[in-house]
């Protein structure tokens, strides 16, 4: 299930997940506060189903999930590995497997620091300086866990 990275009420969405107060979110838009919060509300509901869908659909068992954050945590089934599902406001919701690789070699070296990078910044979360994404993905998602 796509979710819609344009609309208004996933704007707001983001926004509350990056620390501003539903009352901030009205003034900013001249709506009301109850506007907001029916907002968030409805755009939690779609999260949780995109995660949740995302993880059936990779046969993820489900751990934890935190759906204003937008991330679930849980364990792949065929690939017997941790694996986290998140929403990205710039790549939408995507899924993560642990793992050890040779990213040096890989085709998708480059989108891959991209998107932890990004998801990074979305969030506020300051990581060290590395450019294998192996490991800027093992510190983000630790990172995650703690928050969540």
């Amino acid at each position: 299930m796509p979710l819609p990275l344009n609309d208004r009420q996933f704007i707001f969405w983001s926004l509350r997940r990056s620390g501003l107060a539903n009352i901030q979110i009205a003034e900013e838009f001249r709506i009301s506060r109850q506007a907001v919060s029916k907002a968030i509300i409805n755009m939690d509901r779609k999260v949780e189903e995109a995660l949740l869908a995302m993880a059936h659909a990779n046969k993820i068992d489900v751990e934890r999930m935190n759906t204003e954050r937008g991330i679930l945590f849980g364990h792949s089934i065929p690939f017997d590995v941790n694996a986290v599902v998140f929403v990205s406001a710039d790549h939408g919701v995507q899924v993560w497997y642990e793992h050890e690789g040779d990213c040096g070699s890989c085709p998708r070296y480059t989108q891959c620091i991209e998107l932890l990078w990004g998801y990074a910044d979305e969030l506020g979360i300051m990581l060290a300086e590395t450019d294998d994404p192996t490991r800027l993905a093992d510190e983000l998602f630790a990172k995650l866990r703690e928050m969540v």
